[in-house]
C-alpha cells in the first residue's frame, strides 16, 4: 500500500532524525568511550614469573651461610636455578584518574627449600597516572611511594617513603619509539630506557626498549645490614689482616618489548649483577650474578591482556564509528530523497495549487433596497380594454 504524501513526509524527518544521532554518535565515541578505555583498570591483578634460562649463561650466588662459618672463606654457588616472581595488585587511594599500585617481589634459588632459598623479598608501592603510567605527585607534597626491604621483630615490612619518577610497570596508551624515564627499583633512581627496535613476539608487534643502571653503592641507597659488611680478610678471600669492609654495589642491564597500542610489558629480561667490593669498578665477592626472564606462561598471558585490551579500543575506537557513520549516511540519503518524494501526488506528479473561485456578487437591489441595480419593469396599456 503507497504512503501517503504526508506520512512520507513524517518518516523523512523521523530517518533524518536517526541519521543525525548515529553521526554524533559516530563522532562522540572515539572522542569520550576510547578516553574512559584508555586506561588502567582498577581490578588489575597480574603475576609475573621470571627464570633463568639454562643456556649457560652465568648463575651464581653467594652462599650466604658461608659467611658466618666460623673457617673458610665466602662461598659462591654456581648454576644455580632461580625465580623472581611478582604479584601486583590495586590499592586504595584510587579513583577515575589515578592509582595506587603495590607489588610485592621475591627471588628464590630453587635448589632449597623454603626460607633457606629465599634471597630477596621486596614490597613497592607508588600511585600513577592511568592513562601514562607516571607517577603522581602525593597530595600532602610527601614522597609519592614506599619500599621495603626489611623486615621489624615482629616480622613485618619496613616501608621507607621513596619518592618515584619515570615509568616502572606499564607503558603510557600508544607508546612512542623514543627514550623514557624508568624507576630502577633497586637503585631508586630513575634512568632512561632508550628505545631499540620494533619487533614481534609471538606475531604480536612489541617495542624493544633498554636500560642500563650504573654501578650504584646500596649501602648509601637503603638501610639494609647486608649492603655493608666488615668480615676478616680471610673470610672475604683477600690479602690482609683484621677486618675488611666492603659495600654491595648493583648493576643491571633492563630489556622490556612493550605492545604500543596498550603500553602493556610481554616480555622482561634482567642482567642483574650484585657485588662486595671496597670500590665499585672492582668487584671482589659475587652476591649475585644472573639473567632472569619472563617465563613463557607469563609471556602468553601478558599478550592476552594486551589482545583483550586491543580488541576494545578497536572496537570503540575504529568500528563502531565506521558503523554508525556508515548507517548515519544510509538514514541521511534515504530521509533525504524520500522528503523529496513526499511533495509529490500518488500519481508521480507535483500537485497545483490553483486560487480559490472568487465568490459571486449578491443582488444589490432586492428588498433590501441596496445598490443601483434595478430589475427590468413591464410597460401597462391604461386605455387597453379588456
Amino acid at each position: 500500500m503507497a504512503l501517503s504524501a504526508g506520512t512520507r513526509r513524517t518518516v523523512a524527518c523521523v530517518l533524518v532524525g536517526i541519521g543525525a544521532m548515529l553521526l554524533v554518535a559516530a563522532i562522540m565515541i572515539p572522542t569520550y568511550t576510547v578516553s574512559r578505555l584508555a586506561k588502567t583498570p582498577l581490578d588489575l591483578e597480574i603475576t609475573t614469573v621470571a627464570t633463568n634460562p639454562q643456556n649457560g649463561a652465568p648463575s651464581e650466588v653467594l652462599d650466604a651461610k658461608s659467611l658466618t662459618a666460623p673457617t673458610g672463606a665466602a662461598k659462591v654457588d654456581q648454576n644455580v636455578p632461580l625465580v623472581s616472581q611478582r604479584f601486583l595488585t590495586v590499592e586504595n587511594p584510587s579513583n577515575a584518574s589515578e592509582m595506587t599500585i603495590q607489588a610485592g617481589q621475591t627471588l628464590r634459588r630453587t635448589d632449597k627449600q623454603g626460607d633457606t632459598g629465599l634471597l630477596t623479598a621486596t614490597i613497592d608501592r607508588v600511585t600513577v597516572d592511568r592513562k601514562t603510567g607516571q607517577p603522581v605527585d602525593s597530595v600532602d607534597g610527601g614522597p609519592n611511594g614506599a619500599i621495603a626491604v626489611t623486615v621489624d621483630k615482629k616480622g613485618e615490612s619496613v616501608m621507607d617513603p621513596v619518592q618515584h619518577t619515570g615509568l616502572q610497570y606499564r607503558f603510557p596508551i600508544g607508546t612512542d619509539k623514543k627514550s623514557y624515564p624508568y624507576f630502577d627499583l633497586n637503585a631508586r633512581k630513575t634512568y632512561d630506557i632508550n628505545y631499540v627496535e620494533e619487533t614481534e613476539i609471538n606475531n604480536l608487534k612489541v617495542y624493544h626498549f633498554q636500560q642500563t643502571v650504573p654501578v650504584t653503592d646500596l649501602s648509601t641507597v637503603a638501610n639494609s645490614p647486608t649492603n655493608k659488611l666488615s668480615l676478616p680478610a680471610a673470610k672475604w678471600g683477600v690479602d690482609g689482616d683484621g677486618d675488611v669492609t666492603m659495600a654491595r654495589f648493583y648493576t643491571n642491564t633492563r630489556d622490556l618489548w612493550i605492545e604500543p597500542e596498550t603500553g602493556t610489558v610481554i616480555k622482561g629480561q634482567e642482567q642483574i649483577h650484585l657485588y662486595y667490593a671496597r670500590s665499585g669498578d672492582k668487584p671482589e665477592v659475587t652476591a649475585l650474578k644472573s639473567t632472569l626472564v619472563f617465563d613463557e606462561n607469563t609471556i602468553e598471558s601478558q599478550i592476552s591482556v594486551a589482545k583483550d585490551n586491543m580488541d576494545k579500543l578497536a572496537l570503540y575506537g575504529r568500528i563502531l564509528p565506521i558503523v554508525f557513520g556508515v548507517l548515519a549516511a544510509i538514514f541521511l540519503i534515504v530521509g533525504i530523497l524520500l522528503g523529496l518524494l513526499g511533495g509529490k501526488n500518488d500519481n508521480g506528479r507535483t500537485p497545483v495549487r490553483r486560487p480559490a473561485p472568487a465568490p459571486a456578487p449578491a443582488p444589490a437591489g432586492g428588498p433590501s433596497g441596496g445598490g443601483d441595480f434595478a430589475p427590468p419593469t413591464q410597460q401597462i396599456d391604461m386605455n387597453k380594454r379588456p
